[in-house]
């Protein structure tokens, strides 16, 4: 009897999450158009605003995430670091000449 309790559970389980999971791929693929970065939005417009030409960047990423995997990277090694002199960050200094 519990093995036919456990079919019914993963169907009805199956029953309920797919037409979820393709709604929101639906829901998400209904977008007009590509959100715009921070770049386009607003420093773009505030530069037009006061005059001043939009000129490409001295260092360019590129298309995708190049820059989000970049700031990834440095904050876990930054992480890793920290993690691994963690004691020696919150010891209190030795006073050196009093014993």
């Amino acid at each position: 009897m519990p093995e036919k309790k456990r079919r019914y559970r993963i169907i009805l389980l199956h029953i309920i999450l797919l037409p979820t999971l393709l709604f929101a791929f639906y829901f998400f693929t209904l977008a007009p158009h590509p959100y715009a970065g921070v770049d386009e939005t607003v420093v773009e417009k505030i530069a037009v605003e006061h005059g001043r030409k939009v000129h490409e960047p001295l260092i360019d990423p590129g298309e995708g995430d190049l820059l989000l995997f970049l700031f990834l990277g440095a904050g876990a090694a930054g992480g890793f670091v920290a993690g691994y002199y963690w004691r020696r960050l919150g010891e209190k200094p030795d006073r050196h000449g009093e014993g």
